[in-house]
């Protein structure tokens, strides 16, 4: 089932405020000696730009063959070098190991259990190589945020889309419910799981890797009680 199918027509316009984190994935590409990977890569929003700014292949992971169909016209499109795979992230293996994978806009959250983190950051242990780099993203969780965002319908930053947002605090999880054009009008529905800064340093203990690094921005400004960012840089052992 292609649950992310749903979305990938406006897609653009959703992820219209996320643009802060290419640069930063640009930058860890450029000291990255060897392959590159992206999970959960989507419509190539990310990958394409660091291909184009390092010059070299990058690995594109997902599951979403309709977000895929894009990123593989869009690939075409900009002449750059990202090779293109239909792999759960939960499983993928690689023939050569990496020297980076990273995981950005928050898509770590789309995976709903312990047992699904676990799995994906032992198989990125598994796909790096020593002294290589795993790098994500996600929101930290803010009860006061949530409870502002609750049973309100809000009006996205492209002006084009409208968000619902539902929060089971019992089960950590966000169901969002987007409209398009008008409030009520062609609905499309995904769900987040978050987590807390000590599950995140378990899941990195647990894989075998190490912390190297964790910001509260894109600028690599440290991580403060303020910050509304985690940016995760995680090391694989020498």
């Amino acid at each position: 089932m292609d649950e992310y199918g749903q979305f990938s027509d406006i897609y653009d316009e959703w992820a219209q405020e996320m643009t802060a984190d290419v640069p930063f994935y640009v930058d860890l590409a450029r000291e990255a000696d060897g392959p590159i990977v992206e999970l959960a890569v989507g419509n190539g929003r990310v990958a394409i730009p660091v291909a184009r700014e390092i010059s070299r292949k990058v690995i594109g992971i997902d599951r979403s063959p309709s977000m895929l169909a894009q990123a593989r016209e869009r690939v075409a499109e900009a002449g750059v070098d990202v090779e293109i795979r239909e792999e759960d992230m939960r499983d993928f293996e690689l023939e050569e190991p990496a020297a980076l994978i990273y995981c950005p806009f928050r898509a770590l959250l789309h995976l709903p259990t312990w047992a699904d983190r676990r799995r994906v950051f032992e198989r990125v242990a598994a796909a790096l190589r020593p002294g290589g780099r795993f790098a994500w993203n996600v929101f930290v969780f803010d009860p006061k945020i949530a409870a502002s965002f609750e049973g309100r319908l809000r009006r996205r930053p492209d002006g084009k889309t409208w968000e619902w947002a539902e929060y089971d605090p019992t089960e950590a999880r966000i169901d969002i419910t987007a409209y398009t054009e008008q409030p009520g009008k062609d609905p499309r529905r995904l769900s987040l799981w978050w987590i807390n800064r000590s599950e995140w340093e378990g899941l990195i203990d647990v894989a075998g890797l190490e912390v190297e690094a964790l910001y509260g921005g894109f600028e690599r400004q440290p991580f403060t009680e303020a910050s509304r960012e985690f940016v995760w840089v995680a090391r694989k052992p020498a």
